[in-house]
């Protein structure tokens, strides 16, 4: 679509909103359209985000050429029910669309729905090097349509959902088999199809990730602490908060946000008054109030602890250090990073592809942090290949930068920092 076309709104699906599916009898009658219609299945979940501490699916669009457009409430069936296992067999007929997949995944999965052949409408659009890959920019750009996404941060637990709601939640599944096959087609012209079916295939063999260690340690703002018994009471706080928030299925930040929970461990209160003190610089909020005295408790465990069980200030955890300090701190491992950051870098700009889409920068200086030995390295190239391999590469990938972080492995000196030209300061009068 040109710059000069304005994109025309998309109000409605062409068939009309689809009532949505809450019961046994309306599932089947979807589960036999759907067996109808030919080609591949658009696919979208709806989860409430932000406001219950589950990532459920709250509801479910499946679209598919003359098999009509549906929306399944999964909430009256769940986990194993013999529908949603139907349904999965029926999708595994073919192949599942799914835009930026890695969200909806797992709430799919949680439901028995697990797609054996996968088109990401997202991740497409990044290998392809399209500049704007959100489901509406896509449309807008490639097929000249434009979505509103006024109902994106929802509440989709709440029954029933409302009508507008329903035709917001069917639209993003409306146009989606178009948009994989003008994906499809831009990926092919540019002879990278064979790189986004390698993407897509690894998204479905992927593990689920493994539990955080200390998981309380993503508090935002922990910057600003600095003593170990500050943790001890951000540790407490923190636990006691997500053990609430399961039972409840309340997302955890509405109970205590993270700011509340630092502003405590600085300012530890013992009582009511100081509590609202403590927090009243954030705005006090009524949800905090009414849990007051299990904080309070909390940070009374915590207070109470002898300082052999504070938590430490760091972690034996596989984390690497921060980039900001490899020049100065570990220059024997900034001299290959710097190498194969910048070559990285140029090679992506050739394919027009992101960055991280081309190789990971956690797996790059994982393998500038602890590579092969450089006698390894020079006798046999293929040891590289093998290393990003077991780190999670794909071929694809290696195949663009594989060399690259070969001859950068091998290097005896740091690129040099670009000097930063400095701007002259002028006077209001030269202004």
């Amino acid at each position: 679509m040109s710059e000069e076309t304005t994109a025309v709104p998309l109000l409605s699906p062409a068939g009309g909103t689809p009532k949505i599916i809450d019961t046994d009898s309306q599932f089947k009658d979807a589960l036999k359209e759907l067996a109808q219609g030919s080609g591949p299945f658009a696919v979208d979940a709806e989860r409430a985000s932000g406001f219950r501490y589950s990532a459920r699916a709250y509801l479910i669009q499946v679209k598919r050429n003359g098999g009509g457009l549906h929306l399944i409430d999964p909430i009256p069936f769940g986990p194993g029910h013999a529908l949603m296992s139907e349904l999965n067999e029926l999708l595994n007929t073919d192949e599942v669309i799914l835009h930026a997949s890695t969200q909806d995944l797992p709430c799919l999965r949680e439901l028995g729905i697990n797609p054996q052949r996968l088109f990401d409408t997202e991740l497409g659009g990044r290998i392809a090097g399209l500049p704007r890959v959100g489901l509406g920019p896509l449309l807008e750009s490639l097929m000249g349509v434009s979505l509103a996404k006024e109902h994106s941060a929802a509440d989709w637990s709440v029954r029933p959902l409302p009508q507008e709601w329903l035709t917001y939640a069917a639209l993003d599944v409306e146009l989606l088999v178009e948009l994989r096959d003008k994906v499809e087609s831009i990926l092919k012209e540019a002879k990278k199809d064979k790189w986004a079916k390698e993407e897509f295939a690894s998204i479905l063999l992927a593990p689920p990730p493994p539990p955080r260690v200390d998981p309380w340690r993503r508090t935002s703002g922990m910057h600003k602490v600095k003593r170990r018994d500050q943790l001890a009471i951000i540790r407490e706080l923190w636990i006691t908060r997500d053990e609430i928030a399961r039972q409840q299925d309340i997302a955890a930040g509405k109970l205590l946000n993270d700011s509340a929970i630092v502003e405590i461990c600085l300012n530890p209160p013992t009582n009511k008054k100081e509590f609202k003190k403590t927090l009243r610089p954030l705005g006090l909020r009524a949800r905090w109030m009414e849990n007051m005295k299990v904080w309070l408790d909390a940070v009374a465990r915590a207070v109470a602890l002898p300082e052999s069980q504070w938590p430490a200030m760091r972690t034996n955890a596989d984390t690497l250090p921060p980039i900001k300090l490899w020049r100065d701190k570990f220059p024997e491992k900034y001299i290959p990073l710097s190498h194969a950051r910048a070559a990285i870098e140029l090679i992506a700009n050739e394919n027009s592809i992101p960055i991280e889409n081309l190789m990971t920068p956690e797996l790059v200086r994982r393998i500038c942090w602890s590579p092969p030995t450089p006698s390894t390295v020079e006798r046999s190239p293929q040891v590289v290949r093998e290393y990003l391999l077991a780190l999670g590469a794909r071929n694809w990938q290696i195949d663009l930068v594989g060399e690259a972080i070969t001859d950068a492995l091998l290097e005896k000196e740091a690129l040099p920092v670009p000097e930063i030209e400095a701007v002259p300061e002028t006077t209001p009068e030269e202004a």
